[in-house]
């Protein structure tokens, strides 16, 4: 498994990504999941991915050189020659289905999906920085200002701090600790995704970066990091009320009452084992006794067996006067 997190933002681009390969419990490798493209003064782009292995580097290998044939011009595309980031973006989506309609089949005989998850994101020069997320069926959606970050793989672990910090607004700088902070919460989590990591900060029309940075356990500010979120994590924990079941001198009371909804109700223990002849309570213990409003008034037991015997000797003497008519005739 993988988690590749990346931000748009108006001050640039910050991408992120750990380097875990998971085979199997016994079968652990580090890959790089990301891809740097740059013609410095014209255009950069970083592709991240996260998926099938096999499937993934095959996109990237080919993404180098595919040539997508332009239907209205007839040109030859290439993430090199195309002069805005979504062209690039969709001869990113024709290098998945060329790669899909090539080894899909094959992969499907053998019980394995065609699954790949990529990230794209840059600047071409003439037009803005943008950020797609390119799914296996080649088609992408674009990061807005609404949505400012994108995630693939293990995402849910480091999505909640992302939601607090990141808006359109926040400066690179405090955006990559922030896409840190998300990662170190994904690997405190979840053991399929591991170091080192892979960091790259872009600032906005620049055309090309030298802020890229490997990770492992021995940085320095990694491991600051590390510890600085887990202490004060900790430290807002402990500085929060404990709730007041009592009631007491708090502010905040637990028990209050909700206009919505009522407290749940509790599910008592069965009674013990009844008497014999007490048929209400095995109809108690079993859960079958209806609403008050709905019961029958019982008879004891003794006279319920009482009234049978009786119904059964009137049934045999009818059925004896009966055989005694038709042997009359």
């Amino acid at each position: 498994m993988t988690y590749c997190v990346a931000l748009k933002l108006n001050a640039g681009l910050v991408f992120l990504s750990d380097s875990r390969t998971n085979a199997g419990l016994d079968q652990i490798s580090c890959y790089r999941k990301v891809m740097i493209y740059e013609n410095p003064g014209d255009r950069f782009m970083v592709l991240q991915s996260a998926g099938n292995l096999s499937i993934t580097q095959s996109v990237r290998e080919l993404l180098e050189s595919f040539q997508l044939q332009d239907s209205a011009t007839g040109e030859a595309l290439t993430i090199w020659n195309v002069r805005s980031m979504f062209d690039a973006a969709r001869v990113l989506g024709a290098a998945v289905r060329h790669v899909h309609d090539r080894e899909a089949a094959a992969l499907q005989r053998a019980g394995v999906d065609f699954n790949v998850s990529l990230i794209f994101g840059g600047q071409i020069q003439g037009e803005g920085m943008r950020l797609f997320q390119v799914y296996s069926a080649g088609n992408f959606i674009e990061a807005t200002s609404e949505t400012p970050y994108f995630q693939i793989g293990e995402s849910k672990y480091g999505k909640p701090v992302l939601d607090r910090v990141i808006t359109a607004e926040t400066p690179l700088d405090e955006a990559a600790k922030c896409a840190l902070v998300s990662m170190d919460s994904t690997l405190k989590s979840n053991l399929s995704v591991g170091l080192p990591l892979d960091l790259i900060v872009y600032e906005n029309n620049r055309f090309a970066t030298d802020k890229i940075v490997c990770l492992d356990e021995s940085n320095p500010y990694l491991r600051m990091l590390h510890d600085s979120w887990g202490q004060r994590l900790r430290n807002v924990f402990d500085s929060i009320e404990d709730p007041a079941w009592s009631g007491g001198d708090t502010q905040t009371p637990i028990r209050v009452h909700s206009a919505r909804a009522r407290p749940l109700t509790k599910v008592g223990a069965p009674p013990a084992s009844p008497r014999q002849g007490d048929t209400e309570a095995v109809d108690r213990r079993a859960g079958a006794l209806p609403p008050a409003a709905l019961r029958q008034p019982r008879q004891p037991v003794q006279q319920g067996l009482s009234t049978a015997q009786a119904y059964q000797r009137l049934h045999d003497q009818e059925e004896q006067a009966r055989l005694q008519r038709q042997g009359g005739h």
